[in-house]
């Protein structure tokens, strides 16, 4: 550590305006009654997301961007921004950062404005696809579609460059998306390519809250205690030099900040937390820990971090044929039978006439009842409900022949059972189904490009240093929980002692469970097996469960393959995203000490949560 950084005791404020391409306006004005701000980030590209652009600029060449950041955070905001000096870093340039940089200006101007945008170009390595490798290091099979994009996830140097440079706004394309906040970071405090524990800390402080106010209270556990759901905080992280920094909110709004909260977001869309794989490092979230730090603040430290290895993760985008999903809703006396007919006779139908017209079948059909817990397979507790709603999925190669599903669906209205009401506003829409896959590339072969202004020369960023090899994965050593957690034992859901968050990335899921109480942790070791969790999800996953542990915040993370139906705009799932997954798991029975039970409700018990 440098001298200059031992004694920089300064804090720098970011806070997080956006966690999705479609999150709450609230964000911004928000974030602005706080007395100190000096940046806020925004994320924009969910892997799903750049399936949408993708589409979007095959329209419209002028788009592929995420224009919610140009019309709902800048324009209504900007003149106080720059009067505060608060300065932006935000992906939203998607796949056409120029489109969306000219955008900002425009919008600008029209206020008698400049602010200084400069964008991070060079993810797109469609060019450059013969040099795409499998994470083994051989070369990658030949796309079975022709490539519709391909995507490095780019890392923060180029964005600490530009705030250097004086911008005002960085706009990025795909890049990983704690690099923003991490960018900030490198910017304000010299921080070098080799501070591996510094760079895991501030990357750490990025993956908190790049989904905005999933930090602060939203999807937890105890939802019930979270509250004012209406004005919910965004989060604001005050950094420092080391690298600690505390997590909060906005005073007076709604949500909640506590260690279970920010643990909750810590675990989603992980795998080995030992190596958490970033373009400036790779990271071990095992040790790190989380302190109470007053009403609504927590302290986060203890991340380390390690050389990355010398390539990039990059995903591609293919076309995958044509989907439709069409909804109705049934009631009365033996709903859920209806509804199981009603899906079959359609189906049969639309067949038919396919054949007839010369259409192959379906490529993949998926019938859902919602609200007969049919996502839950064996472990429904709904043998019958008078309200359903019937969602049927279906997919083929060509749109034409998903056109004769869309069409008799109404029909069920009229010639099938009592009770069904067979349309929601209008017909469904077919879309289209993009594929993605994701290959690595070396570093060397990209050319990453940082343009301060429309009208100033591209630079060229140099590759990073060669990296070192990353370490093999850091399974959960199992055995070690006492045989005495089994004497004296009563059975009890998973939610009683444990909290839980899930989340994708392509068509894996990961579950994340934290003990409400660190004595629990043995019992959670012991019970909550890799071959328990992929009993209990065997008809949903195709693919292993391993598990991992955080001893800092006495939690297990458990990655779940092949665990979403293709994941994504792929799957034919209602939830393609495993957003319920740790909700599910939850239910779980699983034995327990009974002198280690909480001894009153979860929702009373706040001085447990872990």
């Amino acid at each position: 550590m440098s001298d200059d950084i031992q004694h920089d005791s300064r804090s720098v404020f970011i806070g997080s305006g956006s966690g999705f391409w479609g999150d709450s306006a609230l964000a911004v004005p928000q974030l602005l009654t706080a007395p100190r701000l000096d940046y806020i980030v925004f994320d924009y590209l969910a892997e799903t997301t750049m399936s949408v652009l993708q589409r979007a600029r095959l329209k419209d060449p002028e788009l592929g961007y995420a224009t919610d950041f140009v019309t709902g955070a800048v324009k209504p905001n900007l003149k106080i921004l720059m009067e505060r000096g608060i300065r932006l870093v935000s992906n939203a340039g998607g796949l056409n950062p120029a489109k969306c940089r000219d955008a900002l200006l425009a919008v600008a101007a029209e206020q008698g404005l400049a602010p200084r945008i400069a964008i991070v170009t060079g993810d797109d390595v469609l060019a450059l696809a013969d040099r795409f490798e499998m994470p083994d290091g051989q070369p990658a099979a030949a796309a079975t579609a022709p490539l519709m994009s391909a995507n490095a996830y780019l890392g923060a140097q180029p964005i600490a460059q530009a705030l250097s440079e004086g911008a005002d706004i960085v706009v990025t394309g795909r890049c990983v998306d704690s690099a923003s906040l991490l960018g900030i970071a490198m910017h304000e405090f010299g921080w070098a390519p080799h501070d591996y524990n510094r760079l895991a800390q501030g990357s750490l402080a990025g993956h908190l809250v790049e989904c905005g106010a999933q930090a602060t209270g939203g999807l937890f556990t105890d939802w019930e205690t979270v509250p004012d759901w209406a004005d919910i905080g965004y989060p604001i992280v005050e950094l420092q030099a080391d690298g600690t920094f505390a997590l909060g909110k906005p005073a007076g709004t709604g949500g909640r900040v506590d260690r279970a909260t920010v643990a909750e977001q810590l675990l989603y869309e992980i795998g080995d937390p030992a190596a958490y794989a970033l373009p400036d490092v790779v990271c071990d979230f095992t040790q790190v820990r989380i302190e109470d730090a007053g009403t609504d603040r927590v302290r986060v430290f203890g991340a380390r971090g390690r050389a990355p290895s010398d390539h990039y993760k990059v995903t591609t985008t293919y076309p995958r044929g044509f989907q439709i999903a069409i909804m109705m809703a049934i009631r009365g006396q033996r709903a859920k039978a209806k509804a199981q007919r009603t899906a079959q006779e359609l189906l049969k139908r639309t067949r038919a006439q396919m054949a007839r017209a010369g259409f192959a079948d379906y490529s993949g059909t998926l019938v859902e009842l919602l609200g007969a817990e049919s996502m839950y397979g064996a472990h429904a507790r709904v043998e019958e409900s008078r309200e359903i709603v019937l969602r049927i999925a279906v997919q083929h190669r060509d749109r034409k022949a998903l056109a004769f599903l869309q069409k008799e669906s109404a029909s069920a209205g009229t010639s099938m059972g009592p009770g069904t009401r067979s349309h929601f506003g209008g017909r469904a829409d077919i879309q289209a189904v993009i594929g993605t896959a994701s290959h690595f590339i070396a570093k060397e072969h990209v050319m990453v490009c940082l343009q301060s202004a429309p009208d100033a020369p591209m630079q060229y960023m140099p590759a990073p240093e060669r990296g070192i090899a990353t370490e093999p994965l850091s399974t959960d050593p199992v055995g070690t929980a006492s045989a005495a957690l089994d004497v004296d034992t009563v059975p009890v859901t998973l939610s009683r002692i444990a909290h839980g968050r899930s989340g994708d990335k392509g068509d894996d899921a990961n579950i994340g469970v934290i003990a409400r109480k660190q004595e629990l942790v043995p019992v959670l070791e012991r019970y909550l097996t890799e071959q328990r969790v992929r009993d209990y999800f065997s008809h949903l996953v195709d693919g292993p469960v391993t598990r991992f542990a955080l001893p800092g915040l006495g939690a297990f993370n458990f990655l779940l393959e092949r665990a979403l139906g293709g994941g994504g705009s792929c799957s034919l799932r209602s939830d393609p995203l495993g957003k319920c997954y740790a909700q599910m798991l939850l239910d779980l029975e699983i034995p327990c000490p009974r002198d280690l039970l909480p001894q009153t409700d979860r929702l009373h018990n706040q001085g447990d949560t872990a």
